[in-house]
Protein backbone atom coordinates (compact mmCIF):
# COMPACT_ATOMS: atom_id res chain seq x y z
CA UNK A 1 0.00 0.00 0.00
CA UNK A 2 2.84 2.50 1.01
CA UNK A 3 4.82 1.58 -2.25
CA UNK A 4 1.55 2.29 -3.99
CA UNK A 5 1.03 5.98 -2.65
CA UNK A 6 5.01 6.50 -3.19
CA UNK A 7 4.56 5.44 -6.76
CA UNK A 8 1.43 7.66 -7.50
CA UNK A 9 2.64 10.83 -5.67
CA UNK A 10 6.54 10.23 -7.67
CA UNK A 11 4.21 10.50 -11.14
CA UNK A 12 2.11 13.45 -9.91
CA UNK A 13 5.35 15.32 -9.44
CA UNK A 14 6.80 13.91 -12.93
CA UNK A 15 3.72 14.85 -14.33
CA UNK A 16 3.70 18.18 -12.69
CA UNK A 17 7.20 19.10 -13.76
CA UNK A 18 6.73 18.08 -17.42
CA UNK A 19 3.88 20.30 -17.36
CA UNK A 20 6.13 22.93 -15.53
CA UNK A 21 8.77 22.40 -17.82
CA UNK A 22 6.46 22.54 -21.09
CA UNK A 23 5.40 26.42 -19.37
CA UNK A 24 9.12 26.97 -18.78
CA UNK A 25 10.21 26.08 -22.23
CA UNK A 26 7.37 28.64 -24.04
CA UNK A 27 8.90 31.37 -25.53
CA UNK A 28 8.77 35.11 -24.34
CA UNK A 29 9.26 36.94 -27.74
CA UNK A 30 9.23 40.28 -26.16
CA UNK A 31 13.22 38.97 -24.89
CA UNK A 32 14.21 39.03 -28.76
CA UNK A 33 15.99 41.56 -30.40
CA UNK A 34 18.00 41.93 -33.90
CA UNK A 35 21.82 42.87 -33.31
CA UNK A 36 22.91 46.33 -32.71
CA UNK A 37 18.80 47.08 -33.44
CA UNK A 38 15.18 46.73 -32.64
CA UNK A 39 13.50 44.50 -30.15
CA UNK A 40 10.02 43.00 -29.81
CA UNK A 41 9.83 44.31 -26.61
CA UNK A 42 9.63 48.11 -28.75
CA UNK A 43 6.63 46.67 -30.52
CA UNK A 44 4.09 46.11 -27.43
CA UNK A 45 0.94 45.89 -28.75
CA UNK A 46 0.93 45.79 -32.18
CA UNK A 47 -1.59 43.37 -32.68
CA UNK A 48 -4.10 46.04 -31.72
CA UNK A 49 -2.55 48.61 -34.47
CA UNK A 50 -4.46 50.48 -37.38
CA UNK A 51 -4.30 48.65 -41.04
CA UNK A 52 -2.04 51.08 -43.48
CA UNK A 53 -2.87 48.13 -46.02
CA UNK A 54 -2.31 44.51 -47.20
CA UNK A 55 -0.22 42.78 -49.46
CA UNK A 56 -0.21 39.80 -51.46
CA UNK A 57 2.86 37.82 -52.97
CA UNK A 58 2.98 34.40 -54.82
CA UNK A 59 3.29 32.36 -51.28
CA UNK A 60 2.06 35.09 -49.03
CA UNK A 61 -0.39 37.32 -47.21
CA UNK A 62 0.77 40.25 -45.36
CA UNK A 63 -0.66 42.52 -43.31
CA UNK A 64 0.71 46.02 -42.55
CA UNK A 65 0.16 47.79 -39.40
CA UNK A 66 1.12 51.11 -38.09
CA UNK A 67 1.17 52.95 -34.78
CA UNK A 68 -0.80 56.10 -34.22
CA UNK A 69 2.29 58.33 -34.88
CA UNK A 70 2.43 56.70 -38.19
CA UNK A 71 -1.02 56.36 -38.85
CA UNK A 72 -1.64 60.18 -38.49
CA UNK A 73 1.29 60.85 -40.67
CA UNK A 74 -0.11 58.86 -43.80
CA UNK A 75 -3.82 60.49 -43.10
CA UNK A 76 -1.75 64.16 -43.26
CA UNK A 77 -0.38 62.88 -46.14
CA UNK A 78 3.07 61.91 -45.43
CA UNK A 79 5.12 60.62 -47.58
CA UNK A 80 3.37 62.18 -50.68
CA UNK A 81 2.67 65.40 -49.61
CA UNK A 82 6.55 65.99 -49.30
CA UNK A 83 7.39 65.70 -45.68
CA UNK A 84 9.21 62.85 -43.75
CA UNK A 85 7.32 60.30 -41.38
CA UNK A 86 7.71 61.92 -37.97
CA UNK A 87 10.36 60.59 -35.24
CA UNK A 88 8.66 57.75 -33.71
CA UNK A 89 7.13 56.10 -36.59
CA UNK A 90 6.61 52.62 -36.63
CA UNK A 91 5.32 50.26 -38.68
CA UNK A 92 4.86 45.87 -38.82
CA UNK A 93 4.18 43.83 -41.25
CA UNK A 94 2.70 39.69 -40.77
CA UNK A 95 3.60 37.56 -42.83
CA UNK A 96 1.22 33.95 -43.44
CA UNK A 97 1.60 31.53 -45.56
CA UNK A 98 -1.90 31.52 -47.71
CA UNK A 99 -4.15 28.46 -48.42
CA UNK A 100 -7.18 28.47 -50.70
CA UNK A 101 -10.14 29.20 -48.42
CA UNK A 102 -12.25 25.71 -48.92
CA UNK A 103 -15.41 26.67 -47.48
CA UNK A 104 -15.87 29.86 -49.75
CA UNK A 105 -18.28 29.99 -52.36
CA UNK A 106 -15.50 31.53 -54.44
CA UNK A 107 -12.29 31.43 -54.70
CA UNK A 108 -10.58 33.11 -51.63
CA UNK A 109 -6.84 33.30 -50.04
CA UNK A 110 -6.62 33.29 -46.52
CA UNK A 111 -3.76 32.64 -44.10
CA UNK A 112 -2.51 29.69 -42.91
CA UNK A 113 0.64 29.40 -40.70
CA UNK A 114 2.26 32.44 -39.54
CA UNK A 115 5.75 33.26 -41.63
CA UNK A 116 7.62 35.87 -40.45
CA UNK A 117 6.47 39.69 -38.40
CA UNK A 118 9.07 42.29 -39.65
CA UNK A 119 9.59 45.78 -37.66
CA UNK A 120 10.19 49.50 -38.93
CA UNK A 121 11.54 52.53 -36.43
CA UNK A 122 12.05 55.88 -37.24
CA UNK A 123 14.53 57.04 -34.79
CA UNK A 124 17.03 59.58 -36.03
CA UNK A 125 19.20 59.69 -32.66
CA UNK A 126 19.27 55.51 -32.57
CA UNK A 127 19.92 55.44 -36.33
CA UNK A 128 21.39 58.29 -37.72
CA UNK A 129 23.44 55.61 -40.60
CA UNK A 130 20.22 54.45 -42.43
CA UNK A 131 18.24 58.27 -42.30
CA UNK A 132 16.54 57.16 -39.12
CA UNK A 133 15.27 53.97 -40.04
CA UNK A 134 15.79 50.79 -38.20
CA UNK A 135 14.79 47.03 -39.53
CA UNK A 136 14.11 43.85 -38.06
CA UNK A 137 12.58 40.66 -38.62
CA UNK A 138 12.01 37.48 -37.11
CA UNK A 139 11.22 34.30 -38.46
CA UNK A 140 8.06 31.82 -36.75
CA UNK A 141 8.42 28.18 -36.68
CA UNK A 142 5.07 26.23 -36.53
CA UNK A 143 6.98 23.12 -35.38
CA UNK A 144 8.79 24.87 -32.34
CA UNK A 145 5.84 27.95 -32.22
CA UNK A 146 9.19 30.45 -31.41
CA UNK A 147 10.82 33.44 -33.37
CA UNK A 148 14.15 33.93 -33.85
CA UNK A 149 15.98 36.56 -36.39
CA UNK A 150 16.75 34.96 -39.84
CA UNK A 151 20.01 35.30 -41.59
CA UNK A 152 18.59 38.63 -42.90
CA UNK A 153 18.71 40.44 -39.29
CA UNK A 154 22.06 39.27 -38.33
CA UNK A 155 23.27 42.97 -40.04
CA UNK A 156 20.98 44.06 -36.92
CA UNK A 157 18.98 47.05 -37.85
CA UNK A 158 20.42 48.10 -41.16
CA UNK A 159 19.18 44.74 -42.41
CA UNK A 160 16.63 46.14 -44.70
CA UNK A 161 17.69 49.40 -45.41
CA UNK A 162 19.58 49.11 -48.93
CA UNK A 163 16.22 47.41 -50.02
CA UNK A 164 14.53 50.03 -48.86
CA UNK A 165 16.92 52.68 -50.82
CA UNK A 166 14.69 52.16 -53.44
CA UNK A 167 11.54 54.27 -51.85
CA UNK A 168 14.23 56.75 -50.50
CA UNK A 169 11.92 59.44 -51.75
CA UNK A 170 9.01 58.10 -50.03
CA UNK A 171 10.67 58.58 -46.71
CA UNK A 172 12.53 54.67 -47.35
CA UNK A 173 8.60 53.17 -46.86
CA UNK A 174 7.00 50.90 -49.71
CA UNK A 175 3.47 50.37 -48.35
CA UNK A 176 1.39 53.66 -49.62
CA UNK A 177 -2.03 54.91 -47.42
CA UNK A 178 -4.67 53.55 -49.76
CA UNK A 179 -8.11 55.42 -49.55
CA UNK A 180 -10.71 53.81 -47.19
Amino acid sequence: MEARKLRNSVMVVVALAAVGGIAVAAQDRFTLQVPDGLAFSEFKGYETWQSVAVSDTEGSIKTILANSVMINAYRNGAPDNGKPFPEGSKIVKIEWVKKKNTLSPYFVEIPDSLKTVSFIEKDSSRFPKTHGWAYAQFAYDVASATFKPPALSSSGATCGYACHSAVAAKDYIFTAYPPR
